[in-house]
């Protein structure tokens, strides 16, 4: 998650200053389009749009495995994000030899997802809209491509009041996905310092949560020894 913050942040610094050549040598890191072909607006809005997906995938994802299963969960649960992000669905050259990875990836991403989704509905304020949130994630979850990325994309740019979705190039394809929170306005370099306060809190929200549910799940279990 720091790692996270630091990397769309110095993007977003690049951005700022009008220097989209290294805005774009940064792009990689934490996003995984083409940035050749992304002008400065294109390239905020693929940057939220990482931060929202990549603090399910990589943070709270994680966070509820570790919770569930100890370290074994949440090693196991990054193997499989990461073997997706690989292999699945990447490119033609993979897509059937990535299909097993990526629906497993749907399957262990499904429950920290929806978790994101709606800790970013209560981590909305103070900058940002928490109904705004619930009601783009009712509205436009189901229309992305990825039964995870939806809800968790949709519920940021609910709660940062930000358009989401559109165009884009994934190795040299381009894609065109519905627009999420299409009431929302065009994102602008500033948010992407809010996506990461918004990333952050709920981070925090789930750390606490999962440290809770263990320390309750371990008392009840002690109790009926």
């Amino acid at each position: 998650g720091t790692t996270l913050g630091r990397e769309a942040r110095a993007i977003g610094g690049a951005l700022a200053a009008g220097d989209l050549e290294v805005a774009r040598e940064r792009m990689p890191h934490p996003v995984g389009r083409d940035p050749e072909a992304l002008d400065g607006p294109a390239m905020a809005r693929a940057v939220v749009e990482s931060v929202a997906e990549n603090t399910s995938d990589a943070v709270v994802g994680a966070l509820v495995w570790g919770a569930v299963a100890g370290v074994p969960g949440l090693l196991g649960f990054r193997a499989v994000n990461t073997l997706d992000a690989m292999v699945g669905h990447r490119s033609p050259r993979y897509r059937r030899y990535g299909w097993a990875s990526a629906r497993l990836d749907d399957l262990a991403g499904w429950p920290g997802a929806r978790l994101t989704a709606a800790l970013a509905a209560v981590a909305g304020a103070p900058d940002g809209d928490p109904r705004g949130a619930v009601r783009a994630w009712r509205a436009d979850a189901g229309k992305h491509p990825s039964p995870n990325a939806g809800p968790v994309e949709a519920a940021f740019a609910g709660a940062l009041g930000v358009r989401l979705g559109g165009t884009l190039s994934y190795g040299g394809r381009v894609e065109h996905r519905p627009v999420l929170n299409g009431g929302g306005r065009p994102v602008e370099v500033a948010d992407i310092d809010r996506a990461v306060r918004l990333s952050r809190r709920v981070t925090w929200l789930t750390l606490a949560a999962c440290v809770g549910g263990r320390i309750l799940t371990d008392t009840v279990k002690r109790r009926t020894k």
